[in-house]
């Protein structure tokens, strides 16, 4: 069963409730202090709108007293009423408006970052609880991709919704109520005609310019998938020489992302321009009613100024609301993919009653394996194992051998539970692996496998992952273990070494030592060896073996190898073919059989004795002894 998932679309989902389920970023559980920001960054930004609708008033009041029309006397002092002292009160509300926003927003600063921050690491952490298959059949680099705008989406969406939204509805509302009480019935049916169609224009010219973003978006992801796994590749690339063939395929996600986001830019122009036509039309049509009422004396040049002033007023939310529509539906589409991947369930849960694995305690042997008829497929029309049973002992070493393909390395994954199986059951000391923790079941197992990749850090933090709180000295002694202890003393920076990126500063058989080492310090009672030598020369193989030995003595150790000359000195010798068992035994019983693994024995063993051959004849010919193009004598 492949990983489930619910699809969240910011057209044909629900924005609504997507809004809903951002509640908890924006007000954290268990966050009194974010909480607190949030009130006071609200009741802030409230009192800015409040001061801000006072603005105009101070404007009208100025002119009427420059005109000589002030009105006033008896409400406030006279030394108030003067044209000065209310141009210096004009300008210091819209001096104190400003300061509360800037209050506002530092308060704020700390709950959006939190935001970001929770909903990246939940990510990260789901992404890990994700079955193999997820990632197998996902690209890295879109993935780094998505949680990149996904969360910038969510700052932006949490900070919008929670502090401008609502207050500038509250600043519609009280602006309209000053024309109904002002002026009359005429202005408040002028106002809303002009902002419910620039509110309508926006809506719809900004779900046209959603659909060109997600356009961008998606070539965006697609150039950076080609871009990292391109680098990932740097020596493929240089062996074949195809730096202009990746170059290409880069330009062209690139020439779609160029063609998305011109668009986009074309788009924001046309959006702009008819929002400033509609208010420009609307604004025209009351500064033409109030004109006309200045000319009957129904109104003073104070209203005039007064009228116009509180339109470019209003016309700053409604810019703001069509930017913070925009911001959200992009927001929404920025968020769509991440929350695809919050929303994909895990192919392998823990069951509810799932207990942690006990080992067995008895005796110093524990760890012992059963497979029983187990059966499994990636795929339903290709069975991989059909109906294996085999056991591995405690502290016995049982190795898996047989062509490529013929379910080898699915075996660890099965015993790792990074796939549950179609029927049958897996056993570590009696206890079912789908009954157990998946935490404790892998706590409980070792892996060297046969490409091994290395963190981009140091050798120290690569050795320590197999167990993150051991010492410096426990570090060493896993090294000098596993015989890479004298290499890494050698080293510039010694175990601060970086490795690079994937490990790719050192050699195979140095990496395969390092990972050898984590997982001597890990400690497991199980060990699995997944062709661990099987990439590596013959002279590193036999040293890196000599390692391996070491490190399975007195564990229950599973070897899956190609190479049959690692094997020799296994308990037991599983024989797969095309996922079923065909041969089982010691290494002399199974050659005295003469089946399928004396088979595999004599082609490796001619094979070996050739390229033996070789290398003596090349030292010969070094020496001298051998005349080039002529035959070597044996």
């Amino acid at each position: 069963m492949s990983d489930k998932k619910k699809i969240v679309s910011a057209d044909d989902g629900n924005p609504l409730g997507t809004l809903v389920n951002l509640w908890p970023y924006m007000w954290p559980t268990g966050r009194a202090d974010l909480k607190a920001r949030v009130l006071w960054a609200t009741f802030f930004l409230i009192l800015a709108k409040l001061v801000l609708l006072s603005v105009p008033y101070f404007f009208k009041w100025a002119t009427d007293a420059l005109n000589g029309k002030l009105d006033m006397v008896g409400l406030l002092p006279a030394f108030l009423l003067g044209a000065v002292v209310l141009v210096i009160a004009y300008n210091f509300t819209r001096i104190l408006q400003v300061g509360l926003n800037q209050l506002r927003d530092a308060l704020f600063a700390s709950v959006g970052q939190h935001a970001v921050r929770q909903l990246a690491n939940k990510t990260f952490v789901h992404m890990h609880q994700l079955s193999l298959r997820f990632h197998l059949e996902r690209k890295t680099g879109g993935l780094s991709r998505i949680i990149e705008r996904g969360t910038k989406g969510i700052e932006t969406i949490v900070r919008f919704t929670i502090l401008n939204s609502v207050p500038t509805l509250i600043e519609f509302v009280l602006t309209a109520i000053i024309f109904w009480a002002a002026y009359g019935f005429s202005y408040l049916a002028v106002t809303a005609i002009t902002v419910a169609a620039y509110i309508w224009f926006t809506i719809k010219a900004s779900d046209w310019r959603i659909a060109i973003r997600r356009t961008m978006n998606d070539s965006d992801t697609d150039a950076n998938t080609k871009a990292i796994d391109s680098l990932l590749n740097f020596e493929t690339v240089k062996y074949f020489g195809n730096e202009e063939m990746e170059a290409k395929r880069f330009d062209v996600s690139m020439a779609r992302y160029e063609k998305a986001a011109t668009q986009v830019w074309t788009s924001l122009g046309w959006l702009n321009f008819g929002q400033g036509v509609i208010f420009g039309l609307g604004q025209a049509v009351i500064m033409i009613m109030s004109a006309l009422a200045v000319q009957r004396g129904e109104q003073t040049i104070g209203d005039f100024v007064f009228v116009n002033a509180l339109l470019m007023q209003l016309s700053v939310p409604l810019n703001f609301i069509g930017f913070v529509y925009r911001e959200i539906r992009q927001g929404l589409t920025d968020i769509e993919q991440m929350f695809e991947l919050l929303e994909v369930e895990a192919e392998v849960n823990d069951r509810p009653d799932a207990k942690p694995l006990a080992l067995n305690a008895t005796g110093t042997q524990k760890g012992a394996i059963a497979f029983k008829d187990v059966r499994f497929s990636y795929d339903p029309e290709r069975p991989i194992l059909k109906g294996i049973s085999f056991e591995v002992p405690a502290g016995k070493t049982v190795a898996i051998v047989g062509p490529s393909g013929a379910g080898k390395s699915t075996i660890s994954r099965l015993l790792y539970r990074f796939y549950d199986i179609q029927d049958g059951s897996i056993t570590i000391d009696g206890q079912d692996v789908r009954d157990v923790t998946q935490r404790s079941l892998r706590a409980a197992i070792g892996m060297v496998p046969q490409d091994t990749v290395l963190f981009n850090d140091t050798v120290a933090y690569n050795i320590r992952y197999g167990r993150p709180n051991a010492g410096d000295a426990e570090v060493q002694k896993a090294a000098e273990i596993a015989q890479i202890d004298t290499f890494i003393k050698q080293l510039p920076d010694g175990y601060e070494t970086r490795v690079g990126e994937r490990g790719l500063k050192l050699s195979g058989g140095e990496k395969q030592r390092v990972a050898i080492a984590r997982t001597i310090l890990k400690a497991p009672p199980i060990l699995i060896l997944d062709e661990a030598t099987s990439a590596l020369d013959t002279t590193t193989e036999h040293e890196i073996q000599s390692a391996l030995d070491k490190v399975s003595e007195n564990r229950t150790t599973l070897v899956i190898a190609h190479r049959l000359s690692t094997v020799i000195g296994a308990d037991e010798i599983i024989v797969l073919r095309a996922g079923e068992i065909a041969e089982r035994g010691t290494h002399a019983g199974l050659l005295a059989e003469g089946g399928l693994y004396a088979s595999m024995w004599n082609r490796q063993r001619e094979a070996t004795q050739a390229e033996e051959h070789l290398r003596q004849v090349r030292e010969s010919d070094d020496l001298g002894v051998v005349i080039r193009g002529a035959p070597a004598a044996e």
